[in-house]
């Protein structure tokens, strides 16, 4: 397999599609934040958010926008700021993990326990 370089896009063309911003100011969107399309593209839209939208009619992961309308991370989560701020998206974050102390994974194990027993 031959790997080719990334392309970041031409700076001026990053420049121009995010507005001249760099960064978003929180951290709503990471990696793995699923986003949903909550309408169609409408006409004049900015083609990188109509993409987006195209792309967003099932639950998609940050980085896989990121992958597929071809441009890094952080300008897809600038573009996906502006989105939500009008109300186009819905993002979904991944629900935090149980930790092993908690109750329910200690009943859960005895259960399991009792059921070996048994065997």
């Amino acid at each position: 397999m031959i790997r080719k370089p990334v392309d970041t896009g031409d700076p001026h063309r990053l420049y121009t599609v995010t507005g001249g911003r760099s960064r978003v100011d929180d951290d709503t969107f990471d990696l793995v934040t699923l986003i949903v399309a909550e309408c169609e593209p409408t006409p004049g839209m900015q083609s990188e958010h109509a993409r987006i939208l195209g792309l967003c009619r099932h639950p998609t992961a940050v980085v896989e926008i990121s992958a597929e309308v071809g441009l890094p991370v952080t300008v897809v989560r600038i573009l996906l700021g502006d989105l939500l701020a009008t109300g186009r998206i819905t993002a979904r974050r991944p629900r935090a993990g149980r930790t092993v102390a908690s109750p329910a994974d200690s009943a859960f194990l005895k259960e399991v326990l009792h059921g070996l027993h048994a065997l």
